[in-house]
């Protein structure tokens, strides 16, 4: 069953969301893990939305901090990112866009999470 969570942008939306699963992606030259999540801002109208977390951002950060992020510390930069869009984007129809995750971002969302 899934488990819809909330989130309450700086937006001013308050959106529900649950977590889909993730699988690798490659697009352009670029590979990494895309998580997919199924949004709504109005509890009637749910659509997916991907983060694509970048295989080079992760590698980047875990070269220069000599250890592995875990799979639940890779899912939680691509759902800090996903509130990161939901804070940022200015319209719940912005949110079918996928949210792209570089490494300048993974820095400053482990950061964030205090890893």
């Amino acid at each position: 069953m899934r488990r819809v969570k909330t989130y309450s942008a700086q937006s001013g939306y308050v959106y529900q969301y649950y977590y889909e699963g993730h699988r690798d992606f490659r697009s352009g030259g670029e590979s990494g893990v895309e998580f997919v999540f199924t949004i709504s801002a109005d509890r009637k109208n749910w659509h997916a939305t991907s983060v694509l977390v970048s295989e080079a951002a992760l590698r980047a950060w875990e070269q220069s901090h000599a250890r592995e992020l875990s799979s639940t510390e890779r899912y939680a930069i691509a759902k800090i990112a996903l509130f990161q869009a939901f804070d940022e984007r200015p319209a719940p129809t912005q949110m079918k866009d996928e949210v792209r995750v570089r490494n300048a971002d993974v820095d400053a969302i482990i950061e964030t999470l205090g890893l």
